[in-house]
Order: structure tokens, then sequence, then C-alpha cells
């Protein structure tokens, strides 16, 4: 989703790009963003419009403010809201009722004391000291993981964020155990001459800050809609029969992808027509047991456990019929009456229009031109034999030159030999 100025609209298709780093005052470049399905909604004769705002600030964070001076707001709107101390500056995106649904969604209480003040709308002076601010904020994070690592503390300085009237920055780091950071605040309050005040970010957290692509080649659920983390299990996996590889199962903030829980209610629905995973089947040639499930087909493979090699693929109905049976105490008299055969389909090989290239054409090793070039020259040398293998010193040189000889004549001598002698 992208805002009319970014559209694409040039001859040549390329995007025009609003420049303005989602601050182009649609919100449709924001990360996080809620569409508000009742804006073009008036309200009821006599009803005040709600008194509370969303804003966002840096990296996503979004805040609820009450607008007791009822200031005229609108999406896109560069606000100065109340902070401890002075003051912030935020872009509001929501306003009207969908704020209240919003905070509802959030657990925040409508009329609680603790919801700060919008102040006013920025003036260009304090647009222009937040943006200086934050321009201070990649190098000081440089300097800020050398003293870091220069007192040898266990802990990742992510991200920093100035306040909008930059009295205070705020540091966002992550570690895995408690950290002193005591002696840290003092040099960092020594070399950048301004409030510090530390917090402590999950890994989830960090990844949603900074953003990135995925694996699926797209971006972070967790940095553009994700606004809750649910916790992710192993048990997810292996639900959804994946294979318990941490390396293709963790995103990129180490933790299992939050997308193993997106489709795990429908594969919980589904398991509830599959019998038991751990359920035998006994029959008269031997106790079977599960070995494999397909979900989509409705398939088990069941083998016997004197002979695990030979798999049979069975029907959910007739896998049922089974355990109907053994319930009766009863044993069928074999697992290949009710097996079925799975015709395996034919690969197809892929080919160009003109049938001329294969798919594994790059995976031969390519010839050495060296090799070639000394066939050719001992194919040479077998072709003749009769030459000479001394060089020729006058090779090279001008018959014309040297020793006053005059030039020798290369036309061939024909000797006709005299065949009738007297």
């Amino acid at each position: 989703m992208a805002c009319t100025n970014c559209s694409t609209g040039t001859k040549d298709g390329t995007p025009r790009g609003c420049k303005n780093n989602g601050t182009c005052g649609t919100d449709s470049c924001n990360k996080l963003t809620v569409f508000d399905w009742l804006g073009n909604m008036t309200l009821p004769n006599g009803e005040a419009a709600f008194d509370c705002v969303e804003v966002r600030f840096k990296n996503g964070r979004k805040e609820f403010y009450r607008n007791t001076e009822k200031i005229t707001l609108s999406i896109g709107d560069v606000i100065a809201t109340e902070a401890s101390p002075g003051h912030d500056v935020g872009i509001v995106t929501l306003t009207g009722e969908l704020v209240r649904v919003q905070m509802k969604k959030k657990g925040v209480s409508l009329n609680s004391p603790e919801i700060l003040k919008v102040y006013r709308k920025a003036s260009q002076k304090d647009i222009d000291i937040w943006s200086d601010a934050r321009d201070k904020e990649e190098p000081m994070k440089v300097k800020a993981r050398e003293i870091a690592i220069h007192l040898k503390l266990e802990m990742k300085i992510s991200d920093i964020e100035f306040q909008g009237d930059g009295s205070k920055a705020t540091f966002y780091y992550t570690a895995n155990d408690r950290v002193d950071f005591r002696q840290l605040i003092k040099e960092y309050a020594q070399v950048f001459k301004t409030r510090i005040e530390m917090k402590q970010v999950g890994f989830r957290q960090e990844a949603s800050r900074l953003g990135g692509i995925g694996s699926c080649g797209r971006e972070l659920c967790c940095s553009t809609w994700l606004t809750d983390f649910r916790s992710v299990n192993t048990s997810a996996a292996r639900y959804q029969q994946l294979s318990l590889n941490p390396q293709k199962l963790a995103g990129q903030c180490g933790k299992l992808k939050c997308c193993l829980n997106y489709e795990l209610d429908t594969y919980l629905d589904a398991l509830k027509d599959f019998p038991d995973f751990e359920t035998k089947l006994h029959t008269e040639n031997g106790d079977a047991i599960c070995q494999k499930q397909d979900i989509f087909k409705g398939l088990m493979w069941f083998a016997y456990t004197n002979n695990f090699a030979n798999w049979h693929v069975l029907n959910i109905e007739q896998v049922k019929e089974i355990i109907a049976i053994n319930k009766d105490k009863k044993k069928v008299s074999s697992l290949e009456d009710f097996a079925i055969e799975i015709v395996v389909e034919p690969e197809a090989n892929f080919n160009n229009a003109m049938g001329q290239e294969s798919l594994t054409r790059f995976d031969q090793p390519k010839k050495s031109k060296n090799k070639n070039r000394n066939r050719n020259k001992s194919k040479e040398k077998v072709s003749n034999p009769n030459q000479a293998a001394t060089p020729n010193p006058n090779q090279g040189k001008n018959p014309n030159q040297g020793n006053g000889n005059k030039p020798q004549n290369k036309r061939p001598v024909i000797i006709k030999k005299n065949e009738d002698k007297k």
C-alpha cells in the first residue's frame, strides 16, 4: 500500500516517490498503519467527537494522547505532545471513533489519568529541532556501542530515539541477563551531554523496531502489521509436520517464526478427524504402528513392528474400521487387505521449445581450453612426422638482408629425367 504521491505516474513506469520518508500526510507509507473506515461517516447530531488521537513516533511506536484543547487534527499532522520532561513531537495516525476501538484493543482505559495531553500543532521551529535531533542518532549509536564494548558489557545497543525537543535520548538495548549499566550511563551523559534513559526490549521487539526482509521475501510481519506477539512453541512445527531445523524455523530475531501460528488452527481442526498418532493396529501378522500422516490427502502409513522397512498406506476410514474391530477384541487378517496402491507419476522433462537445451546443462564442469590446445598440437605432430625438430636459424629473417647475398629464387626446380639413354 502506498500513497498517491508515491504511486507510479511517469511514462517509463518508474515511481515518482514523495521523498518524505513516511511523513507524506496520507500515512500510507508508515508502518503498522490502520485504515480509518469510519473517516467518511459523520457523527449524529449532538454527539461530540472522541477527544483522543493516536500518535506515531520513531519505528512504529504509537501512543494515545488526549486532545483537551479541541484542536482540529487530521491524519498526518505533526503535533507537539506532553512528555516528561519537556515535549515530544509525533505524527497523528488516527483520529475519531476508531481510536476508541484501538484503545479497547490495546487495553487502555478511556478515562485513565495516565493519558498525556496534546499541546499544539508543531511549529517550524519544533520541526527543525526534531529533525536535527534525529540526524544525531546514527553517529551517536556507533559511539554508544564502542563505549559498551570498552566496558565489556554483554549487551547490544539496538537503537536510539531522541525526544522531540532534544532534551532526552532513549537507548534501546537487548541482553540475555541482567546488566549493571550504572557506569555506562555516567559515560554516556559525559560524552553526549544529554539526559539518558535505558530501556530493555526483547529480541522480537528489536526486530519489529529495526525491520527487515524475511525468508519469504517480504517485509517482517512484526514491523508492518503484527501488533501483538503470541508465544510460539515447537509443538506448532510438529503439528504441521515440519522438520525441527532451528535454522529454518527461526526468524531474524533468533526466536521461532511468528508465521508458524498462522495456519496452526487449521491443522488442528484437520487433525481432529485423524486417529491418534500413537494408535496401534492389531493384526494376525502382528501389531502395526503409524509412521507418517498426510493431512491434505487423509492418508496414514503403518508398518509392522517386526518389519519397519515396509510401509502400508491406509485411508482414515480404513484405519477407523480396523480400530473398531480391535475394540471388539478381534484382529484383522493383515494390513495388505486394506492397503492402497499409490501410482507414482512420471517425472516431467522440461526442455525449451526447440528441445535443444536441458536444465542440467550448467551442472557439467567446463572443459579447460589448454587441454584442447595441447591435443591439437599433438595431432599436428602426428600428422607431420617428417617435420624437422630443430629450429631454422634463418626463420623470421628477411632474405634480402644480411651478408650481401642475393635473394634466392623460390620457384621450384623441375628436373627431367632422360628416359632414352644412348
